[in-house]
């Protein structure tokens, strides 16, 4: 009766440990936005609805402000297994040539487009497209419509741009892009793009408002042209580790992460309309650019897009459709 007894005791301290085990995993999930961007803001939405979800089986815990290195160091991580879950967003385009979908200046027209576009188009070739090379999307949040900002003009038809020393994202449609532009892009991380504008080693940057809002970039840059070349999605990425999580666990998370792509984009829409005031008021001058001068300079990048990019042109006709219904 003792040994039973004894063994009773064990087996219920082996699940007491097991139990306090579980509620103690942390899912870490690493993003590169600075305090008050629309990252953070995200970031934070879908840890509160995950951790509700989750219930103490797991906690979602967020490190943004590239603590846990840039994009390119986060998805190496995620391979690894040492990062559970990441927002990327450009630099998926190094990830497969499909995402380079969203280097396509003005492919997006507005962000009711760009639910039909995930919807009907992201959801299947570029989580496809994910898998094949190791990574798991879970959701499709918002990066934002890009502007440019620098320090030696108004930016208002592509060849304002250049000569300048445009610091972008680790894509290398934006590099060509730019280029073509007449601009002298250099990708660099998020993270040391202020500084490089503060010290002359940038004239200028493009961004989402509310990235170049939540980094200060208002600080260093005298300029700001709406241009909107660019809507950029965001992918909620996970790595090897999903697979070592139990199947309530991963659904938690996919669902937590799908419920707050409509947040995402309501979130983005709002910034969008205060951040401009907000820019202007911290001594910015803003113009408006001619969208078609751009659009028409564009013209060259489709082309080697739909070339050199396998199923190129059929997503880029997938998109168009999805835009006229």
């Amino acid at each position: 009766m003792k040994i039973l007894k004894t063994a009773l005791v064990a087996s219920l301290l082996g699940l007491a440990a097991a139990s306090a085990q579980a509620a103690e995993r942390q899912i870490k999930f690493g993003h590169v936005g600075g305090p008050g961007s629309l990252f953070e803001i995200s970031a934070n939405e879908f840890a509160r609805i995950a951790n509700e979800k989750l219930e103490g089986k797991a906690k979602v815990v967020i490190y943004g402000s590239s603590q846990l290195g840039d994009d390119s160091q986060m998805l190496n991580k995620l391979k690894l297994g040492s990062l559970d879950l990441a927002l990327p967003s450009t630099v998926m385009s190094s990830v497969a040539p499909a995402f380079s979908l969203f280097e396509m200046p003005y492919l997006i027209s507005d962000r009711e487009h760009m639910k039909r576009v995930r919807d009907g188009l992201v959801r299947d070739v570029l989580y496809k497209a994910a898998e094949g090379k190791g990574y798991r999307i879970i959701g499709v949040w918002e990066n934002g419509v890009r502007q440019i900002t620098n320090n030696a003009r108004p930016i208002v038809v592509p060849s304002d741009l250049k000569g300048l020393k445009l610091r972008t994202p680790n894509g290398i449609w934006r590099v060509e892009m730019f280029k073509s532009y007449g601009a002298n892009p250099a990708p660099m991380a998020l993270s040391e793009a202020f500084v490089a504008l503060q010290t002359g080693a940038m004239d200028g940057q493009e961004n989402p408002l509310v990235q170049s809002y939540s980094q200060r970039f208002h600080e260093v840059q005298k300029y700001l042209s709406m241009s909107n070349h660019v809507y950029t999605p965001a992918f909620v990425v996970a790595g090897a580790s999903w697979k070592r999580f139990p199947e309530d666990v991963r659904q938690a998370l996919s669902e937590a992460a799908q419920q707050v792509e409509a947040y995402a984009l309501e979130q983005g829409k709002s910034l969008d309309e205060s951040l401009v005031k907000k820019m202007e008021e911290a001594g910015m001058e803003v113009n408006e650019v001619d969208q078609q001068a751009f659009i028409d300079g564009s013209s060259a990048i489709y082309a080697k897009f739909a070339k050199e990019v396998e199923g190129g042109q059929a997503m880029l006709d997938k998109v168009k459709q999805l835009r006229q219904m």
